[in-house]
Parts: C-alpha cells; structure tokens; sequence
C-alpha cells in the first residue's frame, strides 16, 4: 500500500483534496460558460492547464507568463490554420478534406511549439488548443475570449493561492 499512494499524500493530504477541487471548480466553471459538447477539443487543454497549475504552481510551466502566454500562442496559431481551413472550404466527404485537417492540424501544433519556444511561452496544453481550433470548426470569437479568459481566471486564482498550494508531483 506504501508504493500505491505517494508520501507526500501521507504528510500532505488536505493539500491534495483542496488543489484537487480547486482545479475541479476552475474547469467545472468553464465547462458551464463553454458548450462543452461541441468545444471538447479545446476544454481538454484548460484541463490540462487546470492539472499543472494546481499540482505543480512552482513549476516554470505553471507561472502566468507560460500558462497565458502559451495559450495566446496556440490560440494565434490555431486561429490563423483554422481560418486557413475554412477558407479552403472544401467538401466534408472529400479527401482533400482529410488531409486538410491533417496538414493544417500539423501546422497549427508545429507552428504554436515553435512559436513558444522562441517566445519563451512554452505551455504543452496550448498546442493542444491550436490543434483543437483547427479540427473543431464550431468556435466563433466568443470562444476565443473565453478560453482566454478562462486561463487568465486559472492563473489569478493560482496566483492569489500560491501561499497555500503545493507542489504535489
């Protein structure tokens, strides 16, 4: 049982419920705001935020300028390969419409890794947010600004609990 459960649960556990949930109600937030049936592609990723941030606040990859500066980047790269999809217009049933999502797809994740790296912005789930506005073709521009200001509300809540959160990995 010692190696199923980490030590730091042992010391720590309250820290863990209460990070844990507060990651819960940061994405149970967004999913009420977003339509989470038809966005899923791109509330994985604040999920995925919503794990680093509360499980590793001290990390680099957990600061502000990577959680928002990461996602202002991915956004940027899908929006510019997701636009350039639509403006392709091409037959869904087509097969040109399959390489479309995977070239474009392709693109928008290289080009928001790069990006990130030469900006200093690296944050893994905002590729994931570029690919996400190039597959799901339902996003409009509130759901730009929501997402966005769905990991601005992540990294001030973050912020303003950094006293009590935890490294948990």
């Amino acid at each position: 049982m010692r190696k199923l459960l980490d030590a730091k649960f042992r010391r720590i556990p309250g820290h863990y419920v209460v990070q844990c949930l507060m990651a819960t109600v940061a994405i149970g937030v967004v999913l009420v705001i977003m339509d989470a049936v038809e966005q899923t592609a791109l509330i994985a990723s604040l999920g995925a935020s919503a794990f680093i941030a509360f499980t590793m606040p001290q990390a680099h990859v957990s600061e502000p300028r990577y959680l928002i500066g990461g996602y202002i980047v991915g956004v940027a790269a899908g929006v510019a390969f997701g636009l350039t999809y639509r403006w392709l217009d091409l037959p869904a049933e087509s097969a040109s419409h399959e390489v479309a999502h995977v070239v474009l797809g392709g693109l928008a994740v290289g080009v928001a890794i790069f990006l990130m790296v030469v900006t200093n912005t690296e944050h893994p789930p905002a590729a994931g947010v570029a690919l996400g506005l190039v597959i799901n073709q339902t996003w409009d521009a509130l759901t730009l600004v929501v997402i966005l200001s769905a990991i601005c509300s992540l990294s001030l809540v973050k912020w303003l609990l950094r006293r009590y959160l935890r490294n948990l990995l």
